[in-house]
C-alpha cells in the first residue's frame, strides 16, 4: 500500500513539474537562444512558430490539469480514511451530549 503512496505522489509532482516547464519554457529566451543555435533553418522556423509553442503549452496545461486532479483524488482518499483511523467510538449527537 505504501508503495501505491510514493507512486501517486511522484506522479503528482512529475505532472506539476512537467506542467509547469511545458507551458512556460516554450515562450522563454531559452527556448529561442536555443532553437537559433539549430543549424537547419525549416526545422528551426518550425520549432519558434507560435502554433508549436502553443501546442507544447498546451500539452503542459493537459499536465497541470492532471497532477491537480489526481491531487484531488488523493486529498479525498485521506480526507475519507482518516475519521475510520480515528478512535473508533460513535461520535455524539449534534446538538447533544454523548450517552
Amino acid at each position: 500500500m505504501r508503495s501505491r503512496l510514493v507512486f501517486q505522489i511522484l506522479f503528482i509532482l512529475y505532472c506539476v513539474e512537467a506542467g509547469i516547464f511545458l507551458a512556460f519554457v516554450p515562450w522563454s529566451p531559452l527556448w529561442e537562444r536555443h532553437l537559433l543555435a539549430f543549424p537547419l533553418l525549416r526545422l528551426r522556423a518550425f520549432g519558434l512558430h507560435p502554433l508549436l509553442r502553443s501546442a507544447i503549452s498546451g500539452f503542459g496545461l493537459v499536465h497541470l490539469i492532471w497532477g491537480v486532479h489526481d491531487l484531488e483524488l488523493l486529498l479525498a482518499r485521506w480526507r475519507a480514511a482518516r475519521p475510520a483511523a480515528g478512535g473508533g467510538g460513535a461520535s455524539p449527537p449534534p446538538g447533544g451530549e454523548p450517552r
